[in-house]
């Protein structure tokens, strides 16, 4: 078909985290330039169900670029060769008719893989239930405006929320450092008055979460901002640290 391209995949494929994987090659056949990478790997699907094939496992849900789902290495990039894109917003049109694309899942030990090229990220959602949340009266409640934000503590903290918890970060570290995500979520409450009461507990318990998850330690590269699909910046990170360094050794 005119304007339509023509792929070879190599997948990881692996049962679960206790097998072995291996690559395993899929041509991908007249595949639209305007097809988001899912919806590719959607259409291989549909002919590997056709022949009683096994269908590659991935994550997925919103395909909005919202949920942080998406989670593939793409020719050795957390989600592809566009910056600022989840997979799932990657169009196939980033890739040129007869081109080799290696697919597979994060690599991290706290990432076990589930199947193929979906892993276990539950790892974050207990560093975030460590010291995810903020204290709150039970009174009346008072009135929005009362609270008064300077604009740019509000626009600061509104990017470090952006953060979807995809964990590209990590997968793009050598370490395999989770240090961006948890920075990001230490960061959005730490500058507003809503997570004062918390704020120091807060970030010794999703730091030393994150150490007992087994993610590595900063490497300083960058490589983490480079690759976050939300852009979001290493300066969280020295935030983070600032914030533990006061519970650890100053408000005890």
């Amino acid at each position: 078909m005119s304007g339509h391209m023509n792929l070879t995949l190599k997948v990881w494929r692996q049962k679960n985290s206790q097998t072995p994987g291996k690559f395993v090659t899929y041509k991908a056949e007249e595949i639209s330039p305007d097809m988001s990478f899912l919806e590719m790997l959607d259409v291989v699907n549909e002919k590997l169900v056709k022949t009683q094939e096994d269908p590659i496992q991935f994550d997925h849900d919103c395909r909005e670029g919202i949920c942080g789902m998406c989670s593939l290495m793409i020719n050795g990039e957390p989600h592809g060769p566009k910056r600022a894109t989840t997979t799932c917003q990657l169009h196939m049109r980033s890739f040129k008719d007869g081109e080799t694309i290696v697919i597979e899942p994060w690599r991290a030990a706290a990432f076990p893989v589930v199947k193929d090229l979906a892993v276990d990220r539950s790892a974050f959602d207990r560093i975030q239930q460590a010291g995810g949340y903020v204290s709150v009266g039970t009174g009346g409640v008072p009135d929005a405006n009362e609270i008064l934000i300077p604009k740019t503590i509000a626009d600061e903290a509104f990017n470090s929320a952006t953060c979807i918890g995809c964990g590209a970060c990590v997968a793009a570290c050598k370490n395999a450092s989770a240090m961006l995500f948890v920075s990001a979520k230490v960061s959005q409450y730490a500058m507003l008055p809503q997570g004062q009461t918390e704020r120091y507990e807060r970030a010794k318990a999703m730091v030393n979460q994150m150490d007992d998850e087994g993610f590595g330690s900063c490497t300083n590269t960058y490589a983490c901002e480079a690759q976050c699909p939300k852009e979001i910046k290493v300066t969280n990170i020295a935030r983070m640290n600032r914030e533990y360094f006061n519970a650890e050794f100053i408000k005890g």
